[in-house]
């Protein structure tokens, strides 16, 4: 029992001093100043340059499908998710009040071409008239006001005619109207396509008096689509027409989808003082798994490069603590650690995708191990010692 508690003792002693030391050690450590540095290497690979943006998935082309007589709707053939084709009926309007028009207008016509008959028979009596006054005239049995008379009444008669022709067409075309309106009485579909919507029940009532009320909504094709995304005026001038895009949305996040910029549009929007312009993205939809009105978050490639010298962005915002000499390199620069010393390389940027940052220059290689962070009372330490942080490379 002794032995047991005297190695216990032993094993806590020997934990307060491994504790003492870590402390001991942690303690100097700050306050002598070691070096608190981090780095990444520089590494070789591709770099993608994208637009983000996020817009609505919509069908190619939507049909909103109208009413363009008035009346009360007396049968609806189709519903929601409905496939329909170029001509098929969607829906009746009750056609009693339009067939009683038509009627009206048959009647109107009948009048018409009847008074018609009577203004012909009326002109050809007063012809005649007119015909035996001037042969009576020559031979100087009338006098010439009865001849006068004659030939004022022929050609009022004349113009009764052409007014009661001009009645019998207008009573004709009217009646025509009112057929192609009967007509409009059976709404039909004017593409192929899927019903998306539909804004009437069976009863209910349309006035198409002031404009068309849209009764259906159908979209074509919804196996091709297209993304509408709203761009930047700071990046619409990267976007070009052909661009691959990639986007997801919300109904399945763990997959991307692929798109194709189709149109960039010149008219912008403003909208809290943001300028924006609508970039359309053509997208394949076999599986129809997107539906319109998703939300899509979009991301275009504006440029991508492959087998490039490529750096984490933060080493080239790095800048050691008190530089300030004149002869501080000008233009981006990746600093290194050598025997204690930070020393600069000065380098060229390319293509970036804001974590990483296309780099070329003289002595930057794969691998090169470069500085992101030094503690400020290090790096402030080298920078005294090496003026503007180190010797230039």
């Amino acid at each position: 029992m002794m032995k047991v508690m005297l190695k216990g003792r032993k094993f806590l002693v020997a934990g307060v001093l491994l504790l003492a030391a870590a402390g001991f050690l942690f303690y100097h450590g700050r306050s002598s100043g070691l070096p608190e540095v981090q780095t990444t290497a520089v590494l070789r690979g591709s770099i993608v340059k994208t637009v983000s943006a996020t817009g609505s998935l919509n069908a190619v082309n939507t049909v909103n499908v109208g009413a363009q007589v008035s009346g009360t709707i007396k049968k609806i053939h189709v519903d929601y998710n409905s496939v329909v084709t170029r001509g098929q009926l969607l829906a009746e309007i009750d056609p009693s009040l339009l067939e009683a028009n038509i009627r009206q207008s048959e009647a109107s016509v009948l009048s018409a071409s009847a008074s018609l008959q009577e203004v012909r028979a009326n002109l050809a009596e007063a012809k005649k008239n007119l015909e035996r006054n001037r042969d009576l005239f020559s031979r100087g049995y009338i006098a010439a006001m009865e001849l006068d008379q004659s030939q004022t009444a022929y050609e009022t008669s004349l113009s009764r005619l052409k007014s009661a022709e001009a009645s019998l067409s207008q009573a004709r075309a009217d009646l025509e109207y009112k057929k192609i309106n009967l007509g409009h009485a059976s709404i039909v579909s004017p593409i192929d396509g899927v019903v998306i919507d539909r804004e009437v029940d069976e009863g209910q009532t349309v006035n198409a008096s002031q404009s068309a009320p849209t009764l259906f909504t159908i979209a074509e094709n919804l196996a091709r689509m297209q993304v509408e995304a709203n761009i930047d005026e700071a990046d619409i001038g990267q976007v070009r027409r052909g661009q691959t895009v990639q986007f997801t949305v919300d109904a399945f996040p763990e997959e991307s989808f692929t798109g194709v910029v189709k149109e960039v549009r010149l008219a912008a929007a403003t909208t809290d003082n943001v300028v924006t312009y609508r970039v359309v993205i053509s997208v394949d939809n076999e599986r129809k798994i997107l539906m319109p009105g998703m939300t899509a978050n979009v991301s275009i490639v504006v440029e991508k490069k492959g087998d490039i010298l490529k750096v984490a962005s933060s080493a080239l915002r790095f800048k050691p603590a008190g530089e300030g000499g004149g002869s501080r390199p000008k233009g981006a620069v990746l600093w290194t650690l050598e025997k204690g010393e930070l020393v600069p390389h000065p380098v060229k940027t390319g293509i970036y995708d804001g974590m990483y940052t296309e780099v070329s220059g003289e002595g930057v290689t794969e691998g090169m191990v470069v500085v992101t962070y030094m503690s400020a009372a290090t790096s402030g330490r080298a920078s005294s010692a090496f003026g503007f942080g180190g010797r230039p490379r």
